[in-house]
């Protein structure tokens, strides 16, 4: 089998070039997202440093790595405690619908976009990005901590109204027929719906059969088992990561443990080439006239994302700087954003641009902001076996296995 000399020189210029911004990240005490993302607009299309030979390899790992990404992240709960939060968290996903697509539909608006264009935009400024989001939970050791089980409620409804939302948007991009969306978002919720309650019921037969004694067969099983259920979630319009992470929700204990050691590696390799991928999506040429009104937006719904964590983060009680943290945690966009204009076809021109330039800025930013939130005066009472977040909590606040609702067992808590 013969190999590309050209691919496996750029894959290793890369993957030494993102070990060099991982050791700078860790040196200042940041997550290395932000830089990854810089890198990938200097290698992508009109950069600095176009890799062509690696192109197709960095697309096919960035999906890979958002799998991974909310795969560890669903072993860290279990689905009792999950769709406890979910029913507590049904107000916080009207709030953060109203507050942040809104900006996006009045933007279309006074952009003259068509209805494709102003419900495309809506989109793009609703949803956050799950993969920068579960990167940043783990890199900050914020996993363990009592808001977080808000920001992860607040990110799969909004995956889960992507069930409903994507095939509203092809539907009317295609000038197809009100029942023909009716019945894809009535088919694509019910699924969904049936595999929360699949996971709650029979989680502990599917963590027997992946999680044999060997090592190599856990990663094979857990992984390959993922991938698949990630595909058919993509068949019916919802989100592969969405299957990813009730995967992860039905390993629980010893399961979860050992599917997370060995899986941790494969994670962070493929993460970083997800956040480079995102990077490399844009034209940097192509951004610079649309960088003001992209700002713009990103202003504003930077705001409302900050909004909507501290009204969540509330929710389960925690304190003013932990609703800080929560809000800070959601303002980061990406894949999804990147998909949902990829889908409307009004995305030529001007739209196309101006979402990408507003991804890029939040993707960004609210890693950063984020690390400048505050933090727990208390130091971790516990690490987790993979760089998470101790359980620890906030003066004047009870701690996060306390929390009342979905509480971490001893299996999840790192």
């Amino acid at each position: 089998m013969h190999t590309p000399v050209a691919l496996l020189l750029e894959l290793g210029v890369i993957l030494t070039a993102l070990s060099l911004i991982v050791a700078v990240a860790r040196r200042f005490a940041l997550t290395p997202v932000p830089l990854y993302l810089l890198a990938g607009l200097a290698l992508g299309d009109g950069g600095l440093a176009p890799v062509p030979a690696a192109r197709a390899f960095v697309d096919t790992g960035a999906a890979i790595g958002l799998i991974l990404l909310l795969l560890t992240l669903g072993l860290d709960f279990t689905a009792r405690e999950f769709t406890a939060s979910l029913r507590r968290h049904r107000s916080s996903a009207v709030v953060d619908l109203a507050l942040n697509a809104t900006p996006g539909a009045a933007a279309g608006w006074l952009l003259d976009l068509d209805a494709a264009g102003i419900i495309a935009l809506a989109g793009a400024t609703y949803v956050s990005s799950s993969g920068i989001i579960a990167r940043l939970l783990g890199d900050l050791r914020r996993l363990g901590n009592r808001e977080t089980p808000a920001v992860l409620s607040v990110l799969v409804l909004e995956d889960f109204a992507m069930a409903a939302y994507l095939p509203l948007l092809a539907v009317v991009t295609a000038g197809g027929s009100w029942w023909e969306a009716l019945f894809a978002v009535l088919a694509a919720t019910s699924v969904v719906g049936a595999a929360i309650a699949a996971s709650s019921r029979w989680g502990h037969h599917v963590g027997r059969v992946l999680s044999p004694a060997d090592a190599e067969q856990v990663l094979l099983r857990v992984l390959g088992f993922t991938l698949v259920v990630a595909a058919l979630a993509e068949l019916i319009h919802v989100s592969a990561a969405v299957g990813a992470f009730l995967i992860g929700l039905t390993l629980t204990g010893a399961a979860a443990e050992r599917a997370r050691a060995v899986l941790s590696p494969l994670r962070d390799l493929f993460a970083a080439v997800f956040f480079l991928a995102l990077g490399m999506s844009a034209d940097p040429g192509q951004l610079l006239p649309t960088l003001p009104a992209a700002a713009a937006l990103a202003l504003v719904t930077a705001i409302t994302k900050v909004a909507t964590g501290w009204y969540a983060a509330g929710r389960d009680g925690a304190g003013h700087r932990g609703r800080l943290r929560a809000g800070t945690a959601l303002i980061a966009r990406g894949e999804f954003s990147v998909v949902v204009i990829g889908l409307a076809a009004t995305t030529q021109g001007r739209l196309g641009a101006l979402v990408t330039g507003y991804v890029i800025i939040l993707a960004v930013c609210g890693p950063v902001l984020t690390r400048l939130a505050p933090t727990r005066s208390a130091p971790p009472r516990k690490a987790a076996s993979d760089g998470g977040a101790g359980m620890s909590s906030e003066p004047g606040t009870p701690s996060a296995t306390s929390t009342p609702g979905p509480e971490h067992s001893e299996a999840h808590s790192g």
